[in-house]
C-alpha cells in the first residue's frame, strides 16, 4: 500500500488549528460511505490514539489514519489550498476514480 503524503501547507495549518488545542491532539482523516459520489472524507480534531492508527507526521504536525480508511486513501495527497473560493483540506487520491465539486466526495 502506498504511503499518504502530508503537504507542508497542510503540516502548517494542521499545527495552526491545534495551537488552540490541548497538547497530544491530532487531526483525525477517515472514509465514510456516502456523499456525492459514494464515499466522502470526515476531517475530525481526537484526544486519542487507537492501537492500529496509521500515524503521518510532518513538521510537527499530526494526521492519524485508520486501517480501513487507508484502503481507501492509499498513495493519496493532503495538501491545504487557500484560493478564491475558501480555505480547505484537498485530498489528492489516485484510487479516485470520479469526485464531487464539494471537495470531500469521491469514487472509487
Amino acid at each position: 500500500m502506498a504511503d499518504i503524503i502530508l503537504s507542508a501547507r497542510a503540516a502548517k495549518r494542521i499545527n495552526e488549528i491545534m495551537g488552540s488545542e490541548p497538547p497530544g491532539s491530532s487531526l483525525r482523516i477517515s472514509v465514510n460511505g456516502g456523499g456525492c459520489s459514494g464515499f466522502s472524507y470526515a476531517f475530525d480534531i481526537t484526544h486519542a490514539r487507537e492501537e492500529d492508527d496509521v500515524v503521518i507526521e510532518r513538521d510537527g504536525a499530526t494526521v492519524l489514519v485508520d486501517p480501513v480508511s487507508l484502503e481507501y486513501m492509499g498513495g493519496s495527497t493532503i495538501d491545504f489550498v487557500n484560493d478564491l473560493i475558501g480555505q480547505s483540506f484537498k485530498i489528492e487520491n489516485p484510487q479516485a476514480t470520479a469526485s464531487c465539486g464539494c471537495g470531500t466526495s469521491f469514487a472509487i
